[in-house]
């Protein structure tokens, strides 16, 4: 198996949480956060990380209701993907991620406290275990 690069994005209409995982260890870290408007990111700003990574994988995190059905946000959310996979000509995969955003905090929180949990670190955070599940569910 090679060492697959992976950028992972956890989608949301105000703001957008990367990571950066690596698929021989299975495990990411968080990269940072960007702004969106109305769930429209700063193209540069992914072009930028995109060009720094070189990832073999983006992943995006699909919002999905507790029931698996889908909702308005899983829909932007496919449809960021798209635009990523378009833009970029990279792979992207999607991955379910009901519970990332609770678990983020929780992880933040172990981490920190209540000083760790800013916006931009869960949404960081977010997208860490948005790539770790994905890897998961790929063995």
């Amino acid at each position: 198996m090679t060492a697959k690069t992976v950028l992972g994005f956890d989608f949301g209409t105000k703001s957008i949480g990367i990571a950066i995982g690596q698929q021989l260890t299975g495990s990411a870290s968080p990269l940072t956060s960007i702004k969106a408007v109305d769930g429209i990111p700063d193209w540069q700003q992914i072009a930028a990380l995109i060009e720094e990574w070189q990832p073999d994988l983006v992943v995006v995190g699909l919002p999905l209701n507790m029931d698996g059905t889908e909702q308005e946000m899983t829909q932007r959310a496919r449809k960021f993907a798209n635009r990523i996979a378009g833009r970029f000509g990279v792979k992207v995969a999607t991955q379910d991620e009901r519970l990332t955003t609770a678990d983020a905090k929780a992880r933040l929180f172990e981490l920190g406290g209540f000083k760790a949990l800013t916006k931009g670190q869960i949404d960081a955070v977010s997208a860490v275990l948005i790539i770790e599940s994905y890897f998961e569910n790929q063995y």
